[in-house]
């Protein structure tokens, strides 16, 4: 069962991808990719136009077929990678928005520093 965290840029609770099943959904986002730029390039079109071509429909396919969650939007997959957040805010528990983040963008609660080592 995937593992359902707060996202950022969606602003709810959703479900998040494991490397794993990033691995099964991410050669089809790299192909609409592919698909938008030559698109592009046959029909002098903009980015948005292309966009409303239907591509990278396998990538939400299989997202959803992994999740069971109906997204819409293939870019939003994107930001639907668990490796990309950080751990729960030990305050309020919504993810920090990086692996890196030194505090919680939801509370301002900063981040407990790491434990010292013993040598």
């Amino acid at each position: 069962m995937p593992q359902t965290i707060y996202c950022w840029r969606c602003r709810m609770d959703i479900p998040m991808l494991t490397e794993a099943e990033w691995e099964t959904v991410s050669p089809s986002l790299a192909d609409a990719v592919a698909q938008i730029k030559k698109y592009r390039e046959a029909h002098g079109c903009s980015l948005l136009e292309a966009r409303t071509k239907g591509f990278g429909q396998p990538a939400l396919v299989a997202y959803e077929q992994i999740t069971g969650f109906k997204e819409t939007s293939p870019d939003a997959l994107f930001h639907h990678r668990l490796s990309i957040y950080g751990p729960p805010c030990h305050a309020c528990g919504k993810p920090l928005r990086t692996p890196q983040a030194r505090y919680c963008a939801m509370c301002s609660a900063e981040r407990p520093a790491a434990p010292a080592h013993a040598a």
